[in-house]
């Protein structure tokens, strides 16, 4: 049995070092999130991931245990058995369950606030198939939409600005992208109209981060605002404006 605890340990290592290697990329790394969204999607699926093998191996041993009893003993075949399963677990859970990615028909569904959280998730999942130029304000916008998602939180669904987020992120800018990717590959290069597919959807990704970052830029206008008016008030209060003003006198 100190065999069989001493391989044991060996095993859930190497199971161990095999799920932390693939949450990392493995020798194939992932790239990196475009923002706290999906960052935060993809980290509470690694953790689901992690408690099913844990789980797992965990039976494995108790299994193998009870056998050991059992029979006295499970041998080399048995230690070889108990390796295999926690291998097989390790590349299962490396790999099961997906993230869910929403599809295309799903991103405008919900209030606006979810609606820029799945937009992201599947902007990060279209990266890979765009030009590397657009691929890199892809990954710009996915820190804009943080943003514009915090300004979003409690905005009433019939607000203007509302509407014409779920205008621009939920409609416009997948619906251009599926353009682009509609486009034969080998055609993507060519000149038509002045430029080329692949040109063309770089300005439009451009026009629409910088609409974004405007769109988030006013719906946080009253929030500095409010903070401007607090710092004047605590300065007059407190700082050099308290200084400089009449006191009055102490005639004790």
């Amino acid at each position: 049995m100190n065999d069989l605890t001493r391989e044991s340990d060996r095993i859930l290592s190497e199971g161990k070092s095999l799920v932390r290697d693939n949450r990392e990329g493995g020798r194939h790394r992932r790239a990196p999130s475009i923002g706290q969204g999906s960052a935060r999607v993809k980290r509470n699926n690694w953790m689901k991931r992690v408690t099913y093998f844990v789980g797992a191996v965990f039976a494995i041993f108790v299994s193998a245990s009870i056998a050991g009893l059992v029979l006295e003993g499970i041998g080399f075949a048995g230690v070889m058995a108990v390796a295999l399963a926690v291998v097989v677990a390790a590349w299962v859970f490396t790999n099961y369950p997906k993230v869910n990615v929403p599809t295309r028909t799903d991103i405008n569904k919900g209030n606006v606030q979810q609606m820029v959280s799945r937009t992201e998730l599947w902007l990060e999942a279209q990266r890979p198939a765009l030009p590397p130029p657009a691929a890199k304000i892809v990954g710009d916008m996915g820190v804009q939409l943080d943003a514009l998602g915090l300004q979003l939180d409690g905005l009433d669904q019939n607000h203007p600005k509302a509407r014409e987020v779920r205008s621009l992120v939920g409609e416009q800018l997948p619906q251009m992208i599926d353009s682009y990717q509609r486009i034969p590959a080998h055609l993507r290069q060519e000149e038509r109209a002045g430029a080329t597919p692949d040109q063309q959807l770089t300005d439009s990704l451009g026009k629409i981060s910088g609409e974004i970052d405007s769109i988030t830029r006013q719906l946080a206008e009253g929030s500095l605002d409010d903070l401007a008016i607090k710092h004047r008030y605590l300065d007059y209060k407190f700082g050099e404006g308290a200084q400089t003003s009449p006191q009055l006198e102490d005639k004790s």
